[in-house]
């Protein structure tokens, strides 16, 4: 086989590992309701779930970027494809364990659960140190044009996941309903694919490696001021996108039951398809400015999503056309963040080489995971619950979990509804049984707690938006955003990318 028939597949395969990663969130996003109602879940115990999931996919992106020159790529996506196929067996274990039920039957399901996304987690950082260098090596004189290319595999799973999950997932399946434990392990048939192209084919040595970067610079790059700016503003893309994406299919269902998903598909489109024009955009325009632009999009979608689902348009039944338009702005919005903020990090800091670019992905993935997941489920329970009792105490008493009460950071102990008493409700609501007073109370608790929630979370942009500004003005006062190069003239087509993309945004 030639160098570039094995280069081809090379791409085809980790462009797969991204289908597989994005499938893999996608459903695990649109069967959270049936955890919910299986498991008896709080909503803030489906966030430390999904936080896992993408926690874990932080530390390996730091880790693997400090050996993966020095180990080789094969080695590691063996490793990675190991990861993907155990996280499946571990996961759909949860419902054997769980039993007949009870506490002991919910802790066993949460523990495989945990585990079972961990070890995704795991499988996914370990690609992603290995997929971005490995692109920029094969391909070193199109690396944004094909680093472009490849990320848009990640929301190209998000929509096969999303198809698979409205047709054959939660309460109204259009076509019918499978268990979730098949729909989750569909995320299997890219992982097989790229794992037998992987073991076949020979790997090249690092573009890194062969330039004969120096490791000592790449840690002194990490102590920059700019740089950890940088790396604080990227925990905040981390929390509000990814964090977001975890819950929104769940949050919106209560606005438009059983088209969520769909929502969720459509703003992955968005994303799929800009993100074939990255490179483009991002060569025309200040990548500072685009970041501004983009985070000010961002808060107003995210706001106008909270405000439509704690309006009166809900119950009237009219909130499809503003859902619409406010998931629009908020899909354009979050297409380009990630990706532009390692674009700039590659650009300014080209003397970090993966050691920082690995750790600013590392960082908005464990921000996603240590506080988007969990901090977006505990302000659900927070305001639902606060709404409950305000409307009726009693009621509250009634569908108030019974277990130790859920916290987050330094923010007060709160005690969520209990999942298996609300999803009972939902299947009454499905069936179209009459639901009491007190269960309508309810539903409309969980449907406020899921709006202010996204109202709070769009004050995580608007902060990234001001820092974004500060950047236009610092940039200005120099005369301008430059590239750095540390040699040689600079790359044609490459004047903003920096020919990097973002781990799976």
């Amino acid at each position: 086989m030639n160098d570039e028939a094995r280069n081809r597949r090379l791409f085809i395969a980790s462009f797969l590992t991204l289908i597989a990663a994005g499938m893999g969130f996608s459903i695990r996003a649109g069967i959270l309701g049936e955890w919910e109602s299986q498991f008896g879940f709080t909503k803030s115990e489906l966030g430390e779930i999904t936080g896992l999931g993408l926690a874990g996919f932080g530390v390996t992106i730091i880790l693997c970027s400090l050996f993966a020159d020095r180990v080789g790529y094969k080695l590691l996506m063996v490793a990675a494809f190991l990861l993907h196929a155990s996280s499946a067996v571990v996961t759909l274990a949860a419902t054997p364990a769980f039993g007949d039920g009870g506490q002991d039957g919910k802790h066993a399901a949460m523990l495989c659960l945990k585990i079972g996304m961990t070890l995704f987690a795991l499988a996914n950082g370990v690609c992603e140190s290995v997929i971005n260098p490995l692109v920029a090596t094969i391909y070193p004189k199109q690396k944004t044009h094909y680093l472009n290319i490849l990320h848009a595999g990640w929301p190209g799973g998000l929509i096969l996941g999303g198809v698979i999950v409205y047709l054959f997932s939660g309460r109204t399946p259009v076509a019918s309903h499978l268990r979730w434990e098949i729909t989750l392990g569909l995320f299997l048939v890219p992982t097989l694919i790229y794992g037998m192209m992987v073991l076949r084919d020979k790997f090249p040595e690092s573009e890194a490696r062969a330039a004969g970067v120096d490791f000592a610079t790449m840690l002194k790059e990490l102590a920059q001021p700019m740089l950890l700016f940088l790396f604080f503003l990227h925990a905040l893309v981390g929390y509000v996108e990814l964090g977001t994406d975890s819950w929104i299919t769940d949050i919106m269902n209560n606005v438009i039951s059983g088209k969520a998903v769909l929502l969720f598909i459509y703003t992955s489109a968005i994303m799929f398809v800009l993100r074939f024009f990255a490179g483009p955009i991002v060569e025309r325009i200040n990548p500072v400015g685009l970041l501004f632009a983009s985070a000010v999009l961002g808060a107003c979608g995210l706001y106008w999503l909270g405000s439509i689902t704690t309006s009166d348009a809900v119950a009237a039944g009219t909130a499809g056309t503003a859902v619409f338009l406010a998931a629009t702005i908020y899909g354009v919005g979050k297409t380009f963040l990630w990706p532009t903020m390692l674009g700039v990090v590659g650009e300014r800091f080209p003397r970090g080489g993966a050691l920082t670019m690995g750790t600013i992905g590392g960082i908005g993935m464990l921000s996603a995971g240590l506080l988007g997941g969990p901090g977006i489920g505990y302000k659900q329970d927070y305001y639902a619950a606060e709404k409950l009792k305000e409307t009726s105490a009693a009621t509250f008493d009634e569908y108030a979990s019974k277990d130790k009460p859920n916290s987050f950071l330094v923010f007060p102990k709160i005690t969520g509804l209990d999942g298996t008493k609300v999803g009972a409700i939902k299947d009454k609501v499905k069936e179209g049984r009459a639901i009491t007073t007190e269960e309508q109370l309810v539903l409309d608790a969980g449907l406020y707690g899921g709006g202010m929630a996204l109202k709070w979370t769009a004050v995580v942009p608007l902060t990234m938006a001001v820092g974004y500004l500060l950047l236009v003005i610092y940039f200005r006062a120099k005369g301008g955003y430059q590239v750095e190069v540390l040699h040689g003239k600079k790359p044609e087509g490459e004047h903003y990318t920096g020919g990097v993309e973002g781990p799976v945004e």
